[in-house]
């Protein structure tokens, strides 16, 4: 009978493209990991990779055999979790992405509270403006923000939240009145920042009319890759943008940011756990998933 692990060793290869890094992910020397591939195609009978000094390439056997064992894993996962859960308990590491501010502010309380309720789970938690790239990188969930690109990954809807756009005082010194900072052909004259992730955005009118808001314009004054950059920006008296209300919550009612276009309004923006589309979630994701739609929550209050 085929062992398990070299069911695991074989699926380490394909995700980590090679052996050397397979070997560091599972903590074993190269050889071994050779040899276990080695030992597997003996045992199918088969040629899964076909291997050179530089690159791996699945053979149309190898990818078929490839879909069975992510399946075959994620069903032995799910066993020994369900045959543990008597305890309730949640062992062994979960790993986590999202965006360094999100992060901050939302997620690392509700970890600790789940933390708290399992203390044998270990969380690895990794922040980055960038998406991850769950499967190779084996990230159990990603916490995602804005709109959903279409993926094979499976998601979920958390929450949501508002967008402001908003400028420092300073940017707003020379208006005529205190209607000009509503009026969207005044903004248009003002300092852009620029957000890609946010770009084209529709802005809604009172009237429910709708025109282009482009975070991204092309004559931006400064372009950014992350929204605390883009508040740094915005608070320096940069120009005007538009962020996330969660993120500027204090800076509103401080006076340090204020809003501008009070009488329009940008679609609210998803909060969404993402992870792999295998066919039973781990118990420990589960888990996390519920947590997070109990806990996760939170009343936001209006930009205007």
């Amino acid at each position: 009978m085929v062992s398990l692990d070299r069911f695991e060793t074989f699926k380490a290869v394909v995700d980590a493209g090679s052996l050397t890094a397979a070997a560091q992910r599972l903590g074993q020397s190269k050889a071994v990991v050779s040899f276990n591939l080695k030992r597997l195609e003996q045992e199918l009978g088969v040629t899964l990779l076909v291997r050179n000094t530089r690159s791996l390439a699945l053979t149309e056997a190898g990818e078929r055999f490839h879909q069975h064992c992510v399946a075959m894993l994620a069903t032995a996962e799910q066993a020994i979790e369900e045959a543990r859960s008597e305890q309730l308990q949640l062992r062994g590491t979960l790993r986590l992405t999202t965006t360094p501010e999100y992060a901050a502010a939302k997620l690392v309380p509700l970890l600790e509270g789940f933390r708290a309720l399992h203390p044998q789970l270990r969380l690895h938690l990794s922040t980055t403006p960038a998406h991850a790239d769950l499967i190779p990188e084996r990230f159990d969930l990603a916490i995602r923000l804005g709109r959903m690109a279409d993926s094979e990954l499976r998601a979920t809807l958390l929450d949501e939240h508002a967008l402001c756009a908003v400028a420092a005082p300073s940017v707003l010194a020379g208006l005529p009145d205190e209607a000009a900072r509503d009026d969207p052909d005044w903004v248009r004259t003002l300092p852009r920042l620029g957000y890609p992730r946010l770009a084209d955005l529709p802005l809604i009118a009172p009237d429910g009319s709708d025109q282009m808001f482009a975070s991204n314009p092309a004559d931006a004054v400064v372009t950014v890759d992350n929204a605390s950059t883009l508040r740094a920006f915005a608070l320096a008296g940069a120009g005007a943008t538009v962020l996330p209300q969660w993120l500027i919550a204090e800076d509103l009612a401080s006076g340090r940011l204020l809003p501008i276009l009070r009488g329009h309004r940008f679609p609210r923006q998803g909060v969404y756990a993402v992870f792999p589309n295998t066919a039973h979630p781990s118990r420990r994701v589960q888990l996390l998933l519920a947590h997070l739609h109990v806990n996760g929550q939170c009343p936001l209050a209006s930009c205007r």
